[in-house]
């Protein structure tokens, strides 16, 4: 008979990041151990469970049978504890000191939480946030662990294990640098296809949806520059005669402080639908709920305060702000 006295929560931590990572130093990394402390672990559930558990196999290591029959129902316990942690009977804004965590693009940190975070530190001044980005191998996975409260992505990227909300449909539109003589109030299709572009590398996602579409579309673009960040992109284009891409929103911030100019794409490349999305386990939580539906308020105020927004601004605008962020 097992004596469970000899299994405390944390080996059960630890035998999840083993059995996700099937190495011990990434295992020990995940739950912030040292590589010694995490093998003292694994030599302790070996002992328990009365298997190895993880053995090796040329320069890694693999889960036994018994090893991956428990990996499921270990996490789902961890999860169930956690739900267990944070089920309070309300949530109280202004006397909470919890921290949130969401894992989003800059894009989104960018257009969508500066009211997030108005509109919380007036509510809930207590209130703190781990903003984190999503440019990770598998977002899905993080989520599926609730290592994240919150998971901010395009909505045909978001996985179908977990419930959703939509926060707001996103277009495209074009910037140039605010002097670029090849440029006036439009760009054509030919234009499009000669001049230089500005455009985004992710190397751990599928094409994003203006790529997807503009390839099908058999559309090839000049990529002139690669940037790492959606925030780079617009920087990159200033003093150049480079067009560059990008969601609308974004667009129309850094018009407001870069000497950009907007103008549409000679395309049209289909709207995106950015969405919200979180554990299953957490969706009556009541911090979750009130966190979800500050969410979804500050995406809509946002959106109508974009659609207000000019599309160019003046010469005399662009002089009170410097040429780089």
């Amino acid at each position: 008979m097992m004596n469970l006295r000899q299994l405390d929560l944390n080996l059960l931590v630890a035998l999840d990041a083993l059995l996700t990572d099937c190495n011990i130093t990434e295992a020990g990394r995940r739950v912030h151990v040292t590589q010694s402390t995490m093998s003292g672990s694994l030599g302790r559930l070996r002992e328990f469970f009365g298997d190895d558990l993880l053995v090796p196999a040329g320069r890694r290591m693999i889960p036994t049978p018994f090893a991956e029959s428990l990996a499921q129902p270990v996490r789902e316990a961890l999860l169930q504890i956690k739900t267990v942690l944070h089920a309070k009977p309300q949530f109280d804004p202004a006397t909470s000191t919890r921290r949130f965590s969401l894992m989003m693009s800059d894009y989104v940190s960018t257009v969508l939480m500066p009211e997030v975070l108005r509109r919380v530190e007036e509510h809930a001044p207590g209130v703190s946030f781990d903003v984190q980005s999503n440019d990770v191998t598998n977002p899905h996975e993080v989520l599926d662990r609730a290592d994240v409260d919150f998971l901010i992505m395009p909505e045909h990227f978001l996985s179908a294990e977990h419930p959703s909300e939509a926060l707001y449909n996103e277009g495209y539109a074009c910037l140039v640098w605010k002097d670029n003589p090849l440029v006036g109030t439009s760009i054509s299709r030919e234009q499009y296809s000669k001049l230089g572009h500005v455009l985004l590398q992710y190397r751990t996602r599928a094409p994003f949806l203006d790529e997807w579409f503009l390839s099908k579309s058999g559309i090839v673009r000049r990529a002139e520059v690669l940037a790492s960040s959606f925030n780079a992109v617009p920087q990159l284009v200033v003093g150049t005669r480079r067009i560059a891409t990008v969601h609308r929103r974004l667009a129309e911030f850094y018009a407001q402080y870069l000497p950009l100019r907007i103008v549409p794409v000679p395309y049209e490349i289909p709207q995106l639908t950015e969405a919200v999305q979180w554990h299953r386990h957490f969706t009556d939580a009541p911090g979750h709920r009130w966190l979800r539906s500050i969410l979804v308020d500050s995406a809509r105020r946002t959106g109508r305060e974009c659609l207000a927004l000019k599309t160019a601004i003046s010469a005399e605008q662009c002089a009170r702000f410097p040429t780089r962020i």
